[in-house]
């Protein structure tokens, strides 16, 4: 166990607190979507090109972090990719191999964490960029108590339009957070929150207690600057291996996405524009 959480026992009188967590080589050591790349060429969902360049997307992913421009490359990437699978198909494909290809790369530390603050009465939250049909049930195989994660649009006849309904990014992540400590009832400056990106600065901002894990190198600069602790998560171990406990039924993983409304979307759709424009302007 790490250790690094305070197990005081929490009158109910008092604000309850949370979480938060980064999914993506924050809690498990690769992109999430991209791990199921597999699965859904045998489902015939993508053809061997698809796979191909999905692996080479997850190598750069892993080798150098993603900048806001290589997460915006990505999220169109896999926006068109995904146009016309059929949602249920998606789902029953990602329950199938849920455990091969997820438990295996869940970090030691991680799980050790969520154990201890849910060990301390925290709820558990995953706030990821990854679609809710990947991350929600990986919440539920963790044992998180929440998952906000972006969501597509999905047409009459079931299938995704390749259109963006909610995108859980950036300062949408941190408005996410903000609005559940609204509907919760959680005291952020008790909070805890957990990134590998820059691009999640917001969200380490929202909460009294930031961790980088894994920092890329905006982030461990930042984390330097601002005297947040640094975290090294390198030790994947199967839940069953280390913690018998959280590979029995787990709490049921709440949505929170649906629940914020297209207001932090839009407000996510803006910093994108601000910042493109930014961009050009430099260039």
């Amino acid at each position: 166990m790490l250790n690094l959480v305070e197990n005081h026992s929490v009158p109910h009188s008092m604000p309850r607190t949370a979480a938060f967590f980064d999914l993506d080589k924050t809690v498990i050591a690769k992109s999430s979507t991209l791990t199921f790349s597999k699965s859904f060429y045998q489902g015939g969902l993508i053809n061997r090109r698809a796979v191909l360049r999905t692996a080479y997307t997850q190598f750069v992913f892993l080798a150098g972090g993603a900048d806001h421009d290589q997460m915006e490359r990505m999220r169109k990437y896999l926006s068109d990719l995904c146009r016309g699978w059929n949602v249920q198909q998606v789902k029953e494909l990602v329950a199938e191999t849920l455990h091969d290809l997820i438990d295996p790369i869940i970090y030691d530390e991680a799980a050790s964490l969520i154990e201890e603050h849910h060990i301390a009465g925290r709820d558990v939250v995953i706030v990821s960029t990854s679609g809710a049909e990947v991350v929600e049930p990986i919440g539920e195989l963790l044992g998180a108590d929440r998952v906000v994660a972006t969501r597509m649009v999905v047409g009459d006849d079931g299938c995704f339009t390749g259109e963006v309904e909610y995108y859980a990014y950036g300062p949408t992540k941190a408005e996410a957070v903000e609005e559940l400590a609204r509907t919760e009832g959680y005291d952020l400056a008790r909070c805890y929150a957990y990134s590998d990106s820059a691009t999640d600065l917001p969200m380490l901002s929202a909460v009294g207690h930031p961790y980088a894990v894994n920092p890329d190198r905006t982030l461990r600069r930042e984390a330097l600057a601002r005297q947040w602790p640094i975290l090294d998560f390198h030790k994947p171990v199967r839940l069953k291996q280390r913690l018998p406990n959280l590979s029995a039924p787990s709490r049921p993983a709440l949505v929170a996405a649906a629940a914020l409304g297209a207001a932090a979307a839009t407000a996510g759709l803006v910093w994108y524009a601000s910042r493109r424009r930014a961009l050009s302007g430099t260039s």
